[in-house]
C-alpha cells in the first residue's frame, strides 16, 4: 500500500497549486470587471450606443472568464478529493482483508476460549442491526474497546471480537456530502434526476431499483410525484 501512496503528496500539492492560481486569476479578473464597472458608470451618459454594447460586451466577457477560471478550480477540487477518496477506500479494503486473514488464523489454532466465544456471540447481535458501508456513522458503543493484552486468552478475545466490516464502517468525513433518499455518502454507481430543481440530485442505482442506466431522461421518485400532483 506504502508504494501506492508516494506520489499522492506530489500530486496534492501540484493541485493546490493550481488551485492557488486560479484563485488569483479570478481574483485579477474580478479587479478587472469592477474596474470596467465603475469606467462604465463614469461615462455611459457620453457614450454613442454603440460604445455602451462593446463596454458591456468587455464586462460580459470578463464575467464568463471569471466563471471559467471558477468552474476549473471546483472540477480540480472534486478530482483531488476523488484521489484521496480512492487511496482511503484501498485502505479500508486492505484493513479489512488484514483483520479477516488475523481472525482465520486464530480461529484455527487454539487460542480460542469460552470468553472469546462470547465475545464473539455479541459481536454478532450488533451485526444485526446491519450497517450501510463506509457511508454509516458508528456510535462509540459500537466501537470495540481495547484490552490490555496479558495473555493469550484475552489476545484472541480481542482480535476475535474485532469483525472486518468494523473497518469498513469507520467514521468518515463529516464535510463528506450526502446525497440518495438513504442520505448517505457517493459510492459506486449513481444516477442523476433530470429535474434541475431537484433537492436531491445523485440517486444510488439499489436505492431507485436500477441495475442500468436507462434510456432518456430519468426523474426520481420524488420528482415524478411532484409531476404527478401537478399535471
Amino acid at each position: 500500500y506504502v508504494p501506492g501512496i508516494e506520489n499522492l503528496p506530489c500530486e496534492l500539492q501540484r493541485n493546490f497549486q493550481l488551485m492557488r492560481e486560479l484563485d488569483q486569476r479570478t481574483e485579477d479578473k474580478k479587479a478587472e470587471i469592477d474596474s470596467l464597472a465603475a469606467e462604465y458608470i463614469e461615462s455611459v451618459k457620453n457614450m454613442l450606443p454603440e460604445e455602451r454594447v462593446e463596454h458591456l460586451k468587455k464586462i460580459q466577457s470578463a464575467y464568463s472568464k471569471c466563471k471559467e477560471y471558477s468552474d476549473d478550480k471546483v472540477q480540480l477540487a472534486m478530482q483531488t478529493y476523488e484521489m484521496v477518496d480512492k487511496h482511503i477506500r484501498r485502505l479500508d479494503a486492505d484493513l479489512a482483508r488484514f483483520e479477516a486473514d488475523l481472525k482465520d488464523k486464530l480461529e484455527g489454532s487454539d487460542l480460542e476460549t469460552p470468553g472469546s466465544r462470547s465475545g464473539k456471540k455479541g459481536r454478532s447481535q450488533k451485526d444485526k442491526r446491519g450497517s450501510r458501508g463506509r457511508g454509516r456513522r458508528t456510535s462509540e458503543e459500537d466501537t470495540p474497546k481495547k484490552k490490555k493484552l496479558k495473555g493469550g486468552s484475552e489476545f484472541a478475545d480481542t482480535i476475535l471480537s474485532v469483525h472486518p466490516s468494523d473497518v469498513l464502517d469507520m467514521p468518515v468525513d463529516p464535510n463528506e456530502p450526502t446525497y440518495c433518499l438513504c442520505h448517505q455518502v457517493s459510492y459506486g454507481e449513481m444516477i442523476g434526476c433530470d429535474n434541475q430543481d431537484c433537492p436531491i440530485e445523485w440517486f444510488h442505482f439499489a436505492c431507485v431499483d436500477l441495475t442500468t442506466k436507462p434510456k432518456g431522461k430519468w426523474f426520481c421518485p420524488r420528482c415524478v410525484q411532484e409531476r404527478k400532483k401537478k399535471k
